[in-house]
């Protein structure tokens, strides 16, 4: 039986985005080490849409 990583795949939307209203959502998949992050990661990433930095969340 071969041993369950502790890496983890989420997924990063902007939170800016969503308060907007505007159409589309901007996203990013990335992975992270559930032992050593165990709480909601939050990034300053691209947004194209919005041209600009925004924050982004991990979702689920």
């Amino acid at each position: 039986m071969a041993k369950k990583g502790n890496r983890i795949q989420v997924i990063l939307e902007c939170t800016e985005h969503k308060n907007s209203g505007l159409p589309g959502t901007s996203r990013y998949i990335t992975t992270k080490n559930k032992k050593n992050d165990p709480e909601r990661m939050e990034i300053k990433k691209f947004n194209p849409i919005m041209k600009r930095m925004t924050v982004h969340k991990e979702i689920k």
